[in-house]
């Protein structure tokens, strides 16, 4: 009698344990069936705001509900990868992380989750350079002028950068170590508030997001100096490159890109990848993103952007030790 009870229960544990693995599946099918949270760790009005909303917008036509983006600004935007990465892994809450994410494995002693491991990666959707830019009445009229500037008076100057471990701040500090000069980082709160310093007289040079600078560059209130990519922008196609000014082998990039956290059911991944995928292909919104940073719209598969952010930390822990920039 005992024997018939314990296996009539068994019996019963296995029925619940097949019927929660059907579950999965079933509801990711039914995926969504409620608004989704898009995190980003930027200041509004920035570029990665922008982004964000710019392919929300896609994602809500696709998915068939609301993609609500919400602005975590701070640390590099480890505050809102954090929070993505604590999340519920059910597929309601993602992130936008830019170069920056990769970088933060190289800027800081220890982070409360693993950029590549602690989440499901989704696709990446743009990839754009960075400006190098000075106010006009200042007496450096090419970065190569600015770099003499520098290596008169170690020390003596200061560039602005969205935050600490941005790839605005590396680009800066790729720049120190490649033309052997000594700037000294000045982190500000998203583009918006490092332009204002700029403007302002508070630091003389800022690394910055071309689009958001374009305007002030247009209008004679701010000359750009160089741009971080290998070739000219069509955004500003006037700007020469850094290694234009000498500086050889010089190669900035950002990008920015969707994760979820770790453990998001791979057909919600799978139907993410392909929502975002198809949003990349319609032709206005791929002008939108482009327009938005003055970059290139370029989606991947989740394995092929864990494998950037993976070549990306490596890249940048041997900027950082190279350069002997201390850790926080």
């Amino acid at each position: 009698m005992q024997g018939m009870k314990r296996l009539a229960a068994a019996i019963f544990l296995l029925g619940v344990f097949l019927a929660s693995c059907l579950a999965g599946p079933a509801s990711a099918e039914n995926y969504p069936s409620r608004p989704i949270r898009l995190l980003h760790g930027f200041a509004a009005g920035g570029a990665a705001d922008t982004l964000s909303r710019i392919i929300a917008d896609g994602l809500s036509k696709k998915l068939g509900q609301p993609v609500i983006v919400e602005a975590k600004p701070g640390a590099g935007g480890n505050i809102a990868a954090d929070a993505v990465a604590k999340a519920a892994p059910d597929g309601y809450t993602l992130g936008l992380v830019t170069g920056a994410h990769a970088i933060s494995a190289a800027t800081y002693k220890s982070l409360a989750y693993q950029p590549a491991d602690s989440f499901e990666m989704i696709s990446t959707l743009v990839y754009y350079a960075l400006v190098i830019a000075v106010r006009n009445d200042y007496p450096a009229k090419s970065l190569g002028e600015l770099i003499a500037i520098a290596k008169a008076k170690p020390g003596s100057l200061s560039f602005g950068s969205v935050g600490f471990g941005s790839t605005h701040h590396l680009a800066g500090e790729l720049l120190n170590a490649t033309a052997g000069i000594e700037m000294v980082h000045v982190p500000y709160r998203g583009d918006s508030q490092s332009t204002t310093a700029l403007l302002g007289g508070d630091v003389p040079v800022v690394v910055g997001t071309p689009v958001l600078l374009a305007p002030q560059i247009q209008s004679g209130a701010i000359r750009g100096l160089a741009v971080t990519s290998p070739a000219r922008t069509a955004l500003l196609p006037d700007v020469p490159t850094v290694q234009e000014a000498g500086i050889k082998g010089y190669d900035v990039r950002t990008w920015a890109g969707l994760l979820a956290p770790k453990g998001t059911p791979l057909a919600i991944i799978a139907a993410l990848n392909a929502a975002t995928l198809d949003s990349l292909r319609d032709p206005e919104l791929k002008q939108r993103l482009e327009t938005a940073v003055g970059g290139e719209v370029r989606g991947s598969s989740p394995e092929e952007m864990k494998k950037l952010i993976e070549t990306e930390i490596a890249k940048w822990t041997g900027v950082v030790e190279r350069a002997k920039i201390p850790k926080i």
